[in-house]
């Protein structure tokens, strides 16, 4: 482990101080605070990195994670009135059991199956994680807080004395107490109610009805007619900076800089701000409330949302081990990171931290510093606990406003501008009335939209639905073949068989065996390994993929630009009319495959080979 201790060593440093300023803004928007944010980034990063498989890993909070824990967290606080301290043990007990779930995902060896989400509902979901962050952050960014504005707070008056009233119904209904003969106990109870209780609830109420992306659009009216201009200014420069500093240079997060600059200026400068909230003094401390304060029924109605996060976090880091593998050229193990994504967040649940997964910007940031083993995302952790005690009072005066203009960035930053791009291209293959539209398109829509206003899990789980019967219908119509895209030893086909020998080894034949699908993607991408050192030309034989979708598309791409990149000459044989026409809609023919190296059948490109490969290799 401590074999490339000094790149680990820098790669964990930098890694660490990229998460600071995300882990405390990811803290402020889930609604536990900085400090939730904090412990969240530190026990997940080390301890993912010490029992995960994916060794150069920085895990911590993310936005998918924070923003499925933000409605987790507003939806138990709204059961308890508002009170952060009776919801807590409840809102972490939920978090521990997401990271328990997350070990018995590990177990089971559920990580081998994460492939088979598509690729739409992937971009569906990540563009409505960019939404809801960049939305819900607009009423901070301008100083706006429905539960302070008096006037909005007003209207929830009547709301709350009956939902006041309907506890106090209930209560008795659990004490065996029948309102209709006793009507006095009623009366005597709802006369201890005072003023402050009213207010309270009202309060709740305002703020539960302004979250979200539709309360945040309902109330924005209310908020631009009260915009607190010193905290706009704030927003403003944070994200000003951000993406200023990049230009100059990316050898300092420029998210680091906006938040030390801008603190800076307000603190210095004595501006009437409003500050984050205070971040506690000292370790950690374990929350053992999860274990005291409440009973086992009370977490039942919450099973199926720590299923989902689990899940979530699940896919969030899978996803970044993919792109730590492409970049270190190294092969995670998916079971293994499970368990310690599920070990991490089920310790960050018990110090009283929110959810994480694994983190792109910071795991590309921890090997590009020369990060390499496990002990990178270690130190990253033990980095950020050392912030915490050392710099933990001075943190609490950041201004809200900085962190709410940090993620606006996120938000932007997180959206899959790629799958928004392609809609205009992509084929139009579905019939809705008059309208003809895009399978693909449909689902990262309804992913998107759903998400975005009503509910991210269930939004996942009614893509991926139809997604399937969608897969489904197109499969049953093109081919009953089913996909082969994965044996290492190619068998020649029968008109391979005069095929010169002494070219084997120069030219690498593949053949596809079926639609290039969601499904069979990750197979076809150990391409690039089968192919030999010797190999200076790539033949894919296309003549049995009848289909191919918007995930079989994108891994084509990525092949043919490794290919390319090496200088390896690809040759398509066969080429179909559906995966043409995709292919032609994002510019891989003719960009990254000429016209000229399309062949219309194996004799034609056989007679190319001949032509100029072994002219060459005689000469």
């Amino acid at each position: 482990m401590f074999k490339h201790f000094r790149g680990d060593l820098f790669g964990g440093i930098t890694a660490g101080i990229v998460a600071l300023p995300l882990a405390l803004a990811f803290g402020v928007s889930s609604g536990l605070g900085p400090s939730a944010g904090l412990y969240g980034a530190i026990f997940i990063s080390f301890f993912a990195a010490l029992f995960g498989g994916t060794n150069t890993q920085i895990s911590g909070p993310t936005a998918p994670m924070t923003a499925v824990s933000m409605v987790i967290i507003a939806g138990i606080l709204a059961v308890h009135d508002g009170d952060v301290g009776k919801a807590l043990p409840i809102i972490l007990a939920v978090f521990l059991l997401a990271g328990l779930m997350q070990i018995g995902l590990g177990l089971i060896g559920l990580g081998k199956y994460i492939k088979y989400i598509p690729y739409p509902v992937v971009s569906g979901f990540m563009t409505a994680i960019g939404v809801i962050i960049l939305v819900t952050q607009i009423l901070p960014a301008v100083g706006y807080y429905p539960k302070e504005d008096a006037e909005y707070v007003n209207e929830f008056k009547a709301a709350a004395e009956e939902e006041i009233l309907e506890n106090i119904l209930k209560e008795e209904a659990g004490e065996g107490i029948l309102v209709l003969e006793d009507f006095e106990e009623t009366i005597r109870r709802a006369g201890k109610i005072t003023e402050a209780d009213m207010q309270k609830e009202a309060k709740t109420l305002a703020a539960k009805d302004a979250s979200g992306v539709l309360g945040t659009i309902k109330v924005l009216p209310k908020a631009l007619q009260n915009i607190n201009w010193l905290e706009l200014g704030l927003a403003l420069a944070t994200i000003i900076i951000i993406y200023g500093f990049k230009r100059i240079t990316t050898a300092v997060p420029s998210t680091l800089v906006a938040l030390i600059v801008v603190s800076g200026v307000a603190v210095g400068f004595g501006l009437d701000y409003r500050p984050i909230e205070q971040i506690p003094e000292g370790l950690p401390i374990p929350q053992l409330g999860i274990f005291t304060e409440f009973k086992f029924s009370a977490l039942t109605p919450y099973i199926f949302t720590a299923l989902t996060l689990s899940l979530l976090g699940a896919i969030d880091s899978l996803l970044t081990s993919v792109v730590a593998d492409n970049m270190t050229q190294t092969k995670h193990k998916p079971n293994k990171e499970l368990v310690g994504q599920g070990i991490g967040n089920s310790i960050a649940a018990v110090f009283g931290g929110i959810p994480g997964a694994g983190a792109t910007i910071r795991t590309v940031v921890n090997i590009n510093s020369g990060g390499k083993t496990r002990l990178s995302g270690m130190i990253a952790g033990i980095l950020l606990l050392v912030i915490l005690l050392a710099l933990g009072p001075i943190a609490s005066q950041i201004p809200a406003a900085v962190l709410a203009g940090i993620l606006v960035t996120v938000g932007i930053g997180v959206m899959d501008y790629k799958g928004l791009k392609a809609i205009p291209y992509l084929p139009k293959d579905m019939k809705l009335g008059p309208l003809k539209l895009s399978s693909e398109v449909i689902i990262m829509l309804t992913v998107l939209v759903l998400s975005s206003i009503w509910n991210l899990v269930y939004a996942v789980g009614i893509g991926l639905v139809i997604a399937s019967l969608m897969f489904m219908k197109k499969i049953g119509d093109l081919t009953a073949t089913r996909s082969n895209v994965k044996p290492l030893k190619e068998q020649p086909w029968a008109d391979e068989k005069g095929f010169p020998s002494k070219l084997k080894e120069e030219v690498f034949i593949k053949h596809i065996k079926g639609p290039l699908f969601f499904g069979s993607t990750s197979e076809f991408q150990q391409l690039a390994e089968q192919i030999p050192d010797t190999a200076s030309t790539v033949v894919i034989r296309l003549d049995r993929m009848q289909y191919m979708d918007q995930s079989g598309l994108y891994a084509m791409e990525d092949i043919l630009q490794d290919l390319n990149k090496k200088n390896i000459k690809v040759l398509f044989v066969g080429l179909l009319d559906q995966p043409k026409y995709m292919m032609q809609r994002i510019d891989i023919i003719p960009d990254l495959i000429p016209k000229e190296n399309i062949f219309e059948d194996f004799q034609h490109c056989m007679d190319w080979i001949l032509a100029n490969i072994e002219d060459t290799h005689a000469s």
